[in-house]
């Protein structure tokens, strides 16, 4: 009998979110919007994530607006870590819009 790892669907769950819709019966609309829950979720999830006390992009993003004094690499590179969902979602959304309305 073949031995699976417990880990082996969640991470094959995981890549289905990074991973195109290319069947056939799927149309470009159909892709957009899956994009659009995609970043949606994304966002919601990992951009905001911890949740309590406040979200944590938001307090980096208060910290770099106060001058960002005290910051190190790392979070820096959290910031960027919390941000690329929430960019992903606004370059969906403008694409989206560019689409339909131009």
């Amino acid at each position: 009998m073949f031995f699976r790892h417990p880990d082996t669907d969640f991470i094959r769950m995981a890549f289905l979110f990074f991973i195109p819709m290319s069947t056939s019966k799927t149309t470009n609309r159909t892709k957009s919007s899956t994009n659009i829950i995609r970043f949606l979720i994304f966002s919601l999830t990992l951009g905001l994530a911890p949740f309590y006390p406040e979200p944590h992009i938001l307090g980096k993003i208060r910290w770099v607006a106060g001058g960002a004094v005290g910051m190190q690499p790392m979070d820096w590179f959290d910031l960027v870590l919390h941000g690329a969902p929430w960019v992903g979602l606004i370059y969906v959304l403008l694409a989206e819009a560019k689409r339909k309305y131009l």
